[in-house]
């Protein structure tokens, strides 16, 4: 698949639920209001389009939500699209989650073939983490990132940087991260919904972050990639790795290898655009996939070149009305 830009697009992203049991305040507000049940698609549905997207030329698949590993069953589905890493269709099956389920769920993801997850925490303080989740359970978070390690899957963590709230333990962080040999990734915040707060309070330019931590650590340019958007660089005081991911202050759409797949079925080539194909439709029309594959090609004919995310005191409405968990990010 190759869209209007010359990008193959060897990446897809599925978010198989828009539920979560935290309600990040940068993600969503408290009391959302989210989908249907009857709206969303069957695992074997997923699985049909996963599968379809793999046959076109999809190397990674990555579940993401809301936090996917509340949805009813989502091991079945895991299990199921694990056969294509034995294929060889598949280079790699990976997930992103807040680590809350983890515990439960590590030793069988391992099983099934999953060798890498992100694992979605802002603060290793608890107070503050409570704070920033609202719903969430750091001791739950901490034992799962355990599991997870001593089942031999790789964890990377993601920290979304927000001024005036975790700025001054990003270099903490860090070092304990890559202690316990876990690269780490930081993320700006994204305007993408309706939340409670003004993302203007919350907006900390990671060139500003780099900046700092380069008059504490030495940071060095290295061409790692994992596929997604990071831009890494080591460290050289203490030997792991540290990702931006930095759609404000230095996009990384050239780039873009990637669509998003929601739990209702609805493709959106660029996380930062409205524009979005219905593929829930073709996918129930036939047995056969080769209206569902048409469809597919025409939404790729349509990924826009990049997005247009601002954020400022003159732009107070997100980008997009969707929230994250929506699109999974």
């Amino acid at each position: 698949m190759i869209d209007p830009f010359g990008r193959a697009i060897t990446y897809l992203r599925i978010s198989v639920t828009d539920r979560c049991d935290f309600r990040c305040v940068y993600c969503m507000a408290e009391n959302m209001t989210f989908l249907p049940k009857r709206d969303l698609l069957t695992l074997e549905e997923l699985d049909r389009l996963a599968t379809t997207f793999v046959e076109k030329g999809v190397r990674k698949l990555r579940l993401t939500g809301g936090e996917p590993l509340v949805r009813r069953n989502i091991m079945h589905l895991i299990r199921s699209l694990s056969r294509h890493l034995g294929t060889g269709a598949l280079d790699e099956l990976t997930i992103t989650t807040n680590g809350s389920q983890l515990e439960r769920f590590a030793a069988e993801l391992a099983d099934c073939g999953v060798k890498r997850i992100n694992v979605s925490l802002d603060t290793l303080n608890p107070d503050k983490f409570k704070e920033i989740t609202r719903w969430g359970n750091f001791a739950k978070v901490m034992a799962g990132i355990d599991a997870a390690q001593a089942a031999g899957i790789r964890v990377k963590l993601n920290a979304v940087a927000l001024k005036g709230f975790n700025d001054d333990e990003i270099p903490s962080m860090l070092e304990w991260a890559h202690g316990r040999g876990m690269d780490m990734t930081l993320i700006e915040t994204m305007p993408l919904g309706e939340i409670d707060g003004d993302r203007t309070d919350q907006y900390l330019p990671l060139s500003a972050v780099r900046a700092g931590l380069s008059e504490r650590f030495t940071l060095t340019d290295i061409p790692y990639k994992t596929g997604g958007p990071a831009r890494y660089v080591e460290v050289e005081e203490t030997g792991g790795r540290l990702g931006f991911i930095t759609p404000l202050t230095h996009n990384f759409c050239e780039s873009c290898n990637r669509v998003r797949l929601t739990c209702t079925g609805t493709l959106y080539m660029c996380l930062g655009q409205e524009d979005a194909a219905d593929l829930r439709t073709p996918l129930r029309a036939s047995e056969g996939n080769e209206l569902l594959s048409n469809a597919i090609d025409e939404a790729i004919g349509r990924k826009p070149e990049g997005h247009d995310f601002i954020i400022d005191r003159e732009t107070r409405k997100p980008a997009v009305s969707r929230h994250m968990s929506v699109t999974g990010g």
